[in-house]
């Protein structure tokens, strides 16, 4: 007989939808990506409520995803930047986005579309970090992560 367990799985998917799993903090994020760093400028630009954009904001930046630093004294202004932990979330945002142009659009051309420095519409790619093939779930299994395992994480 199986037993199936009561607990929920172990999950950086879940952890990490704790954080920025809700809409108007990806959206938040898509703004400091796009340059946009002033509260104002993200309520203004999302169509966020300014009391849920507050929230939002304070938990990106409790949990190292962003960092709120002051741009004048006289009003006190304050912008939203980027940390390393924040940055990484760039792939996240852009496979958001193409998936959305791809899946969500109509048959309208996407809103924006993004240009890498080689002059090139971006086409964001998941590759293995190993044998560089793209990164397909049908050639992916997921194994359990034992303790003595070395750290895979780049």
């Amino acid at each position: 007989m199986t037993t199936i367990s009561a607990e929920p799985r172990t999950c950086s998917v879940a952890r990490t939808l704790e954080v920025v799993g809700e809409k108007w903090a990806l959206l938040a994020l898509r703004e400091v990506f796009l340059g946009n760093r002033r509260f104002d400028e993200m309520v203004r630009k999302t169509g966020a409520p300014r009391d849920t954009m507050t929230a939002r904001l304070k938990t990106l930046v409790a949990t190292g995803i962003l960092e709120r630093r002051p741009v004048s004294e006289h009003p006190p202004r304050f912008e939203y930047r980027l940390t390393k932990a924040g940055l990484d979330l760039y792939p996240v945002i852009v496979s958001l986005m193409q998936w959305g142009d791809r899946y969500l659009a109509n048959g309208d051309a996407p809103p924006m579309v993004l240009t890498h420095s080689c002059g090139h519409a971006l086409g964001a790619v998941t590759t293995c970090s190993s044998c560089g093939e793209p990164l397909l779930a049908r050639d992916v299994r997921p194994t359990p992560r034992r303790e003595n395992d070395d750290d895979i994480s780049t």
